[in-house]
């Protein structure tokens, strides 16, 4: 069933192909996305732990500031995964911790993110472009969502998942490599997909639909190299991480150019899923004890990485990040954009 209306958002007319990835948890605010958007990229809003009334107002707010195209981010709620035991002795071991910063651990409760009331804030305002991570909507969603003149993108980690997002009927897939910071997408959350960007991207190049590519793109050499693969756009996280307008916490932007943290890794051990991130002391402590179990995990870390931030402890927080996080500068979003436009 064919949804091709020319009424949809098209990524082919973006005037720089690069699209400023949603990053869930401050980092993306409407400023950035405006500022992106305005400089001739696709800036993006995250609406992943955030309530539909939440991203309701940040829609609001970057349409206030910009006339121009820009997406929203959504995490696929999927069923729970862990086991009561698991996340019992997950608890303990992070006891010290918690006892060390004097807080209390958060309730490990399994909850949809506030999937239907965000589903249906998307579809009254209909942003330009709306992307999914973790997994696929039902159909009747993204049907509806391109109705109302959404491009609708999904987020995938290998052949099988793009397949099944073509099934689906989607307008582009984000393809994401291994090397992206943040949450790896992958629809079963145990998933272990190392194939690196540019060879999952040339296994995809057959495919009848626009290719986004995304992991550790942080300089126009990177982005030049991901159009040559085929890809019509590439997507950006860490390079804007470091931008005036980024939403990071302090103590994440001081890390990413302190020097003191040298390499990026994948850990389960902050939200139950996979995310790649500064190699810190609690990655160090708890990888090998951490379940897989999103989002309980994440709400029973959240009060321990609040106390992290305040504290300016960057060894305690999850300091998301890509392998090319080395490259990201200071400085305003449309430099940041300029400096990767191919």
């Amino acid at each position: 069933m064919s949804h091709q209306h020319n009424s949809r958002f098209d990524l082919a007319s973006l005037p720089v192909p690069v699209i400023q990835a949603p990053m869930a948890g401050g980092p993306s605010t409407p400023r950035l996305a405006a500022a992106v958007s305005e400089a001739g990229g696709l800036g993006f809003l995250a609406a992943g732990y955030k309530t539909a009334h939440a991203m309701r107002a940040e829609i609001e707010t970057a349409r206030g500031l910009t006339g121009r195209p820009f997406g929203v981010n959504l995490f696929v709620p999927q069923a729970p995964f862990s086991t009561p035991d698991a996340l019992r002795a997950y608890a303990d071991a992070l006891a010290p911790d918690a006892e060390r910063f004097g807080v209390r651990l958060g309730d490990p409760r399994h909850d949809d993110d506030d999937w239907d009331n965000k589903v249906h804030v998307l579809l009254e305002l209909a942003p330009a472009v709306v992307s999914f991570t973790f997994d696929l909507p039902e159909n009747t969603v993204i049907g509806a969502l391109q109705e109302r003149g959404s491009a609708v993108v999904a987020t995938v980690t290998s052949r099988a998942e793009a397949l099944q997002a073509l099934d689906a009927g989607v307008d582009a897939l984000c393809v994401q490599g291994p090397e992206a910071g943040g949450h790896r997408g992958t629809f079963d959350p145990a998933a272990d997909e190392t194939q690196p960007l540019h060879t999952l991207l040339a296994g995809l190049a057959d495919l009848p639909v626009p290719l986004i590519a995304a992991g550790g793109i942080a300089t126009a050499a990177d982005v030049r190299a991901a159009l040559a693969l085929g890809a019509i756009a590439v997507q950006a996280g860490t390079a804007f991480l470091r931008a005036d307008e980024a939403g990071t916490k302090a103590a994440h932007r001081a890390a990413l150019s302190s020097g003191s943290f040298t390499a990026t890794a994948v850990t389960r051990s902050f939200s139950g899923r996979n995310a790649r991130g500064l190699t810190n002391e609690f990655m160090r402590l708890h990888d090998a004890e951490a379940p897989y179990g999103y989002p309980e995990i994440h709400h029973m870390t959240t009060p321990l990485r609040a106390a992290a931030a305040a504290a300016g402890d960057p060894n305690w927080l999850n300091l998301w990040a890509g392998t090319g996080f080395r490259h990201a500068v200071d400085g305003p979003a449309a430099a940041i954009l300029a400096a990767l436009t191919p």
